[in-house]
């Protein structure tokens, strides 16, 4: 086709559309339309079109004015959503619904401050395409703090909607506390307690986490920073049986927070419950010293099952391994080591030659410094006089210790027909999953420390925030194993294991992808941050030009490498 024009003698010349055919030797003309009504520029455009030409030049046709960082938005995102995580929140959409579902995909994204959060959803100072995808106007720190009131209320339907997805009448329900700092002293659940963040300075909250036994959260408390680990149990018993739902299921805790007391008081009581736990070091001593646990039960095997009469009805499964044996012997030694130079110090102090350490009560102290400085003045034998003091170790307290050493003992009311001894101890050895989920919380990821409220139900609002970006989180690592250095064929690496008591080992691709830094299909294989930061480089563009349609402007999507979640 193409367009002609034809003259006319008396008149302006005839546009015509066109098309010529060739028959035989001759090319005959046939008219498809009579143009000659249109605007000189319009038929210029379709000659132009049908010549195969650029109507604009590529420089001049768009222009990009801005960039946002959008692919791993879409990844986060799109994960909430097929989760189905927003209609949880709410099943009819609102603004509050919107805000939440942006702290929680931001939490993953970038965790900051809510007033750092509220700068990034705003239009003039957005550093991603969070805003635009929730199609959220504006956002200001006051909006958000209003949004964590509006969802503290719902926690528990939708831990009730998350325990009916995940746990089932009689499982695995994995159960561990940890602690986190504060800054202030405002909030009436900031107080003084152990602190694992190595912050005693700082008052401290304590929180609590279940998850089924693959590790997903389903339910989080926060609790005062003084209240003690087994004083948190006999709230998750509750919410278990009575919120839940759970008529049968097993318990697993450590050895701290499950101990006899609370077994006692708060689990013996409940129908239906067993749990999974271990004992303590003196009670591991008391099994030794009655002649129950000897080293001769392992000439053969690293575990067997005991039985004592201050433990009725229940299994004991005593397992001995050679590798964590040769490390607390190893630390044992350094810290031995450690305690002599203290001592060695404090008896410096009383020979030196000036204001010389004197006086039996004043060289005590010294020495009681020393021994507890790594608490080890169970080892040591010492003698104080007024001019000074003498020590050495107590060999036979460093030798019933060794004997000891590398073995623990599974206590557990789960019945032989229901779980082995090997599967007993590998339920136990699954709270490394909740400690995984602990250090996604609180240092690697979602940063959910230092925490910055004063308001009791914001601090619980925020904690309820991460433990939502955490279940999104652990989602995403399940879908995108195969491209992370996290292991996506345990099973393979479980089947290595001579022992359910030797130590975990990596499946084979694991340990590959470790050390080819690559995926079996060639792709660099990333952490779950910086798989991150490379989906950021799928950009939306914002521009202008000749194409805009309705004063709206274009959106250019840039390239893309992955999907996740769409």
């Amino acid at each position: 086709m193409y367009v002609e024009s034809v003259p006319n003698r008396n008149s302006p010349p005839a546009i015509l559309l066109r098309e010529s055919v060739r028959i035989g030797s001759k090319v005959h003309k046939r008219t498809l339309s009579n143009l000659s009504s249109w605007p000189a520029a319009q038929v210029d455009l379709l000659r132009r079109v049908l010549k195969g030409e650029d109507l604009i030049a590529r420089e001049q046709a768009f222009q990009i004015l801005r960039s946002l960082p959008h692919g791993h938005v879409a990844a986060v995102l799109g994960t909430l959503r097929h989760l189905g995580l927003h209609d949880l929140l709410s099943r009819t959409r609102c603004p509050e619904r919107d805000l939440i579902c942006a702290l929680i995909t931001a939490r993953i994204l970038d965790p900051r401050s809510k007033l750092a959060t509220a700068r990034g959803l705003d239009e003039e100072t957005a550093s991603s395409s969070l805003a635009e995808s929730l199609h959220l106007a504006s956002a200001t720190a006051d909006d958000l703090y209003e949004a964590m009131d509006w969802l503290l209320p719902r926690q528990e339907r939708i831990e009730q909607a998350l325990a009916k997805r995940h746990l089932s009448d009689g499982c695995l329900v994995l159960y561990d506390v940890t602690s986190t700092y504060f800054e202030g002293h405002h909030c009436p659940l900031a107080r003084f307690g152990h602190s694992r963040d190595e912050r005693s300075g700082n008052p401290q909250i304590v929180c609590g986490l279940l998850t089924n036994a693959e590790g997903c959260p389903v339910a989080m408390e926060v609790f005062p920073g003084n209240t003690a680990d087994p004083k948190t149990v006999a709230a998750q018993v509750r919410k278990l049986r009575e919120r839940f739902g759970l008529q049968r299921l097993v318990l697993v805790g450590d050895r701290g927070m499950l101990t006899s007391a609370r077994i006692r008081e708060d689990l013996q009581p409940v129908p239906g419950l067993e749990w999974i736990t271990a004992l303590r070091a003196p009670a591991i001593k008391k099994l030794a010293s009655d002649g129950v646990l000897q080293l001769s039960l392992f000439d053969q095997t690293d575990l067997a099952e005991i039985a004592h009469q201050a433990f009725p009805g229940e299994r004991l499964i005593a397992c001995r391994n050679p590798l964590l044996a040769a490390e607390r012997a190893r630390k044992r030694g350094e810290l031995l080591a450690a305690t002599e130079k203290e001592l060695e110090k404090a008896k410096a102090a009383t020979q030196r030659n000036n204001r010389r350490l004197r006086g039996k009560e004043r060289i005590a102290v010294a020495v009681g410094n020393a021994l507890g400085h790594y608490k080890m003045a169970k080892h040591f034998h010492y003698r104080i006089r007024s001019n000074g003091f003498t020590y050495e170790r107590n060999q036979a307290s460093i030798e019933r210790e060794a004997a000891l050493d590398g073995i623990y003992v599974i206590r557990t009311t789960v019945p032989t027909a229901s779980a082995s001894s090997e599967q007993a101890v590998r339920h136990y050895k699954e709270l490394a999953k909740v400690e995984r989920a602990f250090r996604s919380l609180k240092s690697v990821d979602l940063k959910i420390r230092p925490i910055h409220h004063h308001l009791e139900e914001r601090v619980c609002a925020h904690v309820f925030l991460c433990m939502l970006s955490y279940y999104v989180e652990w989602h995403m690592r399940q879908a995108l194993a195969p491209m992370l250095f996290d292991d996506d064929e345990s099973a393979a690496g479980e089947a290595l294991r001579t022992s359910v008591v030797a130590p975990a080992q990596r499946s084979p691709s694991a340990e590959e992808k470790a050390r080819s830094k690559t995926t079996g299909d060639g792709m660099p294989v990333h952490s779950f941050q910086t798989l991150l930061q490379d989906l950021r480089t799928v950009a939306a563009h914002s521009g202008e030009g000749e194409q805009h349609s309705g004063g709206k402007p274009n959106r250019i999507p840039g390239r893309s490498r992955t999907a996740v979640g769409a």
